[in-house]
């Protein structure tokens, strides 16, 4: 099953939802990212089989609150899927002092999903929106317009919740919540997912797991660089 989504920006967004990369919107203008990481885990499921995986991405924001980017990373699924690209553009902002938003829509796409069968592509879309206030977050995401090889995102629903805290100089502790509700259980299951993470000067160790039978619980270490271009 696929599809890796809070300072609330796509940024914080989607290091809620995956233990493996994330675009760097921090700054404005041109920025990039590359990372690398034993296992990339996206809503508590690996997408490389539980093998490693290098990532990157290129992102533009603007001092109006828009960014848009690109992310790309190695998947296994056990065919001939061996990539993903996503493509997202939001807004983001302050509400208030204390009241952080983002907003917007994210492709999911799998360049070679459909090399071997022409009804197995696994593209698909969401629409996402989130709210941040101190140390935690909230954040829902919507699926729409998949392909036949995607038909679990159709009217998806992923909430999750989340908190972030320094605990040390420089040392951020993170918990999440997720729950993944699917409009046909015929398709797929509803699941939840939580973990609990450490970062610190790139480095990030995690521990995730989900409710779905027979899961495993997962150990994650990642390393990730921002570039400001």
């Amino acid at each position: 099953m696929k599809k890796t989504l809070l300072s609330i920006s796509l940024t914080s967004l989607l290091a809620a939802t995956s233990l493996l990369s994330t675009p760097a919107l921090a700054v404005e203008g041109l920025s990039a990212n590359v990372a690398a990481s034993s296992n990339y885990i996206w809503r508590g499921v690996s997408q490389t089989d539980n093998a490693a995986a290098i990532s990157g991405g290129i992102d533009y924001a603007d001092d109006s609150g828009f960014y848009a980017g690109a992310w790309a990373s190695n998947v296994d699924f056990g065919d001939d899927a061996s990539a993903e690209v996503d493509f997202y553009l939001g807004f983001s902002g302050q509400l208030n002092k204390d009241v952080s938003y983002d907003v917007g829509y994210i492709y999911y796409a799998y360049p070679d999903s459909a090399q071997a069968d022409s009804t197995n592509e696994y593209d698909f879309g969401e629409i996402y929106g989130a709210l941040g206030y101190s140390y935690f977050s909230l954040s829902a995401s919507y699926g729409i317009h998949n392909d036949d090889g995607a038909a679990f995102a159709d009217a998806s629903l992923y909430i999750s919740a989340g908190a972030e805290f320094e605990i040390a100089d420089g040392l951020t502790l993170a918990f999440h919540l997720g729950d993944y509700s699917f409009d046909d259980a015929m398709i797929a299951e509803d699941y939840n997912d939580y973990s609990v993470s450490l970062s610190k000067d790139g480095f990030t160790f995690a521990v995730s797991d989900t409710d779905i039978d027979n899961d495993d619980m997962k150990f994650v270490i990642s390393y990730a660089v921002d570039i400001d271009l």
